[in-house]
């Protein structure tokens, strides 16, 4: 499953340089991808992922092309999809901070919801294979922007599915909070710990589900692989862990 979509194939991460989007890229790399097309908004951001991949990529087997996009610029996108005839695309590009989201949320839905938009229309128009939108399980009865945002662009991928010649095939993937992730809670406790407190706990029976990157990312382009048709996949968490346990637990370890 994990090489089904990316061996000898052209595939587009967007968001390449974010958490999940770089591990994504690293997973991908070590598949023999025909080429690896990086999208990403952050200078900063894709130029550390371009210098992983150089690393990774060491017979210079796999062709990396780094592209500063940004994703809600439709005539950009297409001429990426008309340029290098994609197979895969994988869109992890997204703001995701809740508190930041809540506070930018016209800038927010232009990006979670416009963008996927684009991309989902242009993976369609250019017959791309396999088009993989990455989602959070916040998308289910969201009580926050960034969670309605998501479930929007769930949306907006799987109507403009039905509407098509049904060559594509979607897959919308939701998970739980990732561990080291820019947005997870854990290198904030971290921090907190190290200069000697407070850690500051919302609700003392607050629980989280968690998983790694690289169990996210594997899930991702397995779930990717097992489209039929548009369908949404739920990752498997696990057990729930009580935050209020963990951060006890970061403090004895520390």
């Amino acid at each position: 499953l994990l090489s089904k979509n990316i061996t000898s194939k052209v595939v587009m991460v967007t968001g390449a340089g974010g958490s999940i989007g770089s591990e994504l890229s690293r997973q991908i790399i070590k598949l023999n991808p025909k080429k690896l097309i990086l999208i990403e908004l952050s200078e900063f951001a894709l130029y550390k992922i371009n210098e992983d991949l150089k690393n990774l990529n060491t017979n210079k087997s796999v062709k990396i092309i780094s592209l500063l996009i940004n994703i809600q610029n439709q005539s950009k996108i297409e001429q990426v999809f008309k340029t290098f005839n994609i197979d895969t695309v994988y869109h992890a590009a997204a703001y995701k901070h809740v508190p930041l989201v809540e506070e930018n949320i016209c800038e927010s839905i232009k990006n979670n919801v416009l963008g996927a938009f684009i991309l989902a229309e242009a993976a369609l128009k250019y017959n791309v294979s396999n088009f993989v939108l990455i989602s959070s399980d916040k998308a289910v009865r969201s009580t926050n922007i960034m969670g309605a945002s998501k479930r929007l662009a769930e949306i907006c991928a799987q109507s403009l599915y039905d509407n098509q010649n049904q060559k594509s095939k979607f897959a919308i993937v939701r998970f739980g909070n990732v561990l080291e992730s820019s947005g997870s809670v854990i290198p904030k406790f971290k921090q907190q710990i190290k200069e000697g407190g407070p850690v500051t706990l919302t609700h003392p029976d607050v629980t989280r589900y968690f998983m790694t990157i690289t169990e996210a990312s594997q899930l991702v382009i397995q779930a990717g692989a097992m489209a039929e048709k548009c369908e949404v996949f739920v990752l498997d968490m696990g057990e729930s862990v009580k935050i209020k346990d963990l951060i006890n637990k970061m403090i004895k370890l520390s």
